[in-house]
């Protein structure tokens, strides 16, 4: 059996096939939706606009390599986090070609949510299928969360730790755009942060397994206009984020001592970020930038597993 992931988020429209007998990804696709020079985001109304028009083009693509004709089941995040109230338009588009797919090939609708979708990745990537049948910790960053996660598989049974301010990745962003990059800017902030060769080891804000993000944004900004290199603001930004991710994993185990830690989220495929909390917590789990960063692969998987097709 095939299964079709669709996800459409505030990033990326993106696409995902899964081959339930093979336990493999057949194809994927992803295109950044295109934001205005020195923008930090787009409105919804011109994240769905982007998103449509870019779903038939691409589905064509995923089509000319691994044939849609015969779908076992369709799967789509139809909104942020599988929370009340979680809702953006954006993934009204994702939800509307799954729809099309579904009666088209006759086959079952799984909706999910976009965080589901990062965990459901992150797990798979790792190599160890045992993880989605027990709990583990998983550390959600990007740029619209910064969550520590109590999972079972890719069920989300409590918050552990989160932001009460700015996510990490909206500080990412905006020192990125600041120094000049296109939105979204991780890649290319991590970039640039590789070529400094300082140890940066910044005071950070967590209380308990809850941080606080909005000084480093404030402190790049100074940190720039002091004269500061910019390879070293961009260090600067991710040791930050890298620290905080290490606070609040070692307050998480305080309580759930013993659990495995894997990171999912575009922020968190960031080399930097990964060395630094590695080196100080090697058994932490982190995954190819693939499967950190929004993708469909983890909605594709959840429709699987959902259907009984690719037992947990």
């Amino acid at each position: 059996m095939t299964v079709l992931g669709i996800d459409t988020s505030n990033y990326a429209t993106s696409l995902a096939l899964v081959d339930t007998e093979a336990r493999t990804v057949l194809a994927h696709a992803k295109r950044f939706l295109p934001v205005p020079k020195g923008q930090r985001g787009l409105r919804q109304s011109d994240a769905l606009f982007h998103h449509t028009a870019a779903l038939p083009q691409m589905l064509e693509e995923l089509n000319s390599r691994a044939p849609l004709d015969k779908l076992g089941a369709v799967a789509v995040s139809v909104r942020p986090r599988p929370v009340e109230g979680s809702y953006m338009p954006c993934f009204l588009a994702g939800r509307s070609a799954a729809v099309a797919a579904s009666l088209a090939a006759g086959a079952p609708l799984v909706q999910t949510s976009h965080q589901q979708g990062h965990v459901a990745a992150a797990l798979y990537a790792c190599g160890r299928p045992e993880l989605f049948g027990r709990d583990a910790l998983v550390f959600h960053i990007s740029g619209g969360t910064t969550e520590l996660l109590l999972c079972r598989g890719y069920t989300i049974r409590e918050r552990v730790g989160t932001s009460r301010d700015l996510y990490a990745g909206q500080a990412v962003d905006r020192t990125g755009v600041r120094l000049g990059f296109d939105f979204p800017a991780g890649a290319q902030l991590s970039a640039l942060a590789g070529e400094c060769p300082d140890e940066i080891r910044p005071k950070v804000s967590v209380q308990g397994a809850d941080c606080s993000l909005s000084g480093v944004e404030n402190q790049c900004v100074r940190l720039l206009e002091q004269g500061a290199a910019p390879a070293y603001v961009a260090k600067y930004c991710l040791s930050y984020i890298a620290y905080t991710a290490l606070a609040m994993i070692r307050a998480a185990h305080g309580r759930y001592p013993g659990l495995p830690v894997v990171c999912a989220g575009g922020v968190m495929s960031s080399d930097i970020v990964r060395d630094i909390v590695q080196k100080a917590t090697p058994d932490v789990l982190f995954v190819p930038g693939l499967y950190a960063s929004d993708n469909a692969i983890g909605t594709a998987l959840i429709g699987a597993m959902e259907v009984g097709a690719w037992p947990m």
